[in-house]
């Protein structure tokens, strides 16, 4: 009978759609954690995903490239995902311009201490310069993160996994955080997000509120401007 089962599982290995039917399976039943527990951002259906898809991969003995041949297809909607951002924040835009000056000063705080705090702590920490490196720009988005750490020496696979790391934690415990600091503007809510914790706390921005939704991509987008410019000059003038 396990013989059959690794079989057939050897077979269903194979198809790409598997990867896809799997991330869909997994990201459906945290969507359902999370409704159940009344939006507990502790259950972000996102984190619960990537935990069960984990899991998955480890006891079935399947490597991460068999399993993206399905999931890319995911991975190519990223890009639609990101442009409908521009949905939301088109319907805000006059708050936006509103607070232009007020955002412009924010972005490049934030900006530089995502990236400085990061670098502070790991180097408090006793981390290498290469992770230091690898360390500065996980508060951009992914693609953008990885270039910026290839282009300044890090290593950008583990760019990639600091990136997704930061946008969890952002989703799960930012929005309570901010309101424990008595931060309740959605504005500054939204734009808080955006900068710390790329898309994924954007996608948390989304559920707090629709003026909190564009101000997160705004300032999503925002940052990754600002990091790759900021994070190559800090890395001239102090490495």
């Amino acid at each position: 009978m396990t013989a059959d089962i690794e079989e057939v599982w050897v077979y269903l290995a194979a198809s790409p759609l598997t990867g896809l039917t799997l991330t869909l399976l997994a990201y459906q039943a945290g969507l359902w954690l999370y409704d159940k527990s009344n939006a507990n951002a502790l259950l972000n259906p996102v984190l619960i995903a990537i935990g069960m898809l984990a899991g998955f991969l480890y006891l079935t003995d399947t490597d991460y490239a068999t399993y993206f041949e399905g999931a890319q297809f995911v991975h190519f909607l990223l890009g639609p995902a990101t442009v409908a951002l521009a949905v939301p924040l088109y319907r805000q835009f006059t708050l936006v311009r509103q607070s232009a000056p007020a955002l412009v000063t924010a972005l490049v705080v934030g900006s530089l201490t995502a990236a400085g705090s990061a670098v502070a702590i790991g180097w408090a920490l006793g981390a290498s310069e290469r992770t230091l490196l690898s360390l500065a720009p996980k508060s951009a988005t992914t693609p953008v993160a990885m270039g910026i750490a290839e282009k300044i020496g890090g290593i950008p696979s583990l760019t990639a996994v600091l990136v997704i790391l930061t946008g969890i934690i952002g989703a799960v415990l930012g929005t309570g955080l901010l309101k424990l600091i008595r931060i309740h503007d959605h504005k500054a809510t939204g734009f808080a997000l955006g900068v710390a914790s790329h898309g994924i706390a954007t996608a948390r921005a989304l559920q707090v509120s629709e003026v909190a939704g564009a101000f997160s991509g705004l300032a999503m987008g925002l940052n990754a401007l600002a990091t790759a410019l900021l994070v190559p000059l800090l890395h001239r003038i102090f490495f």
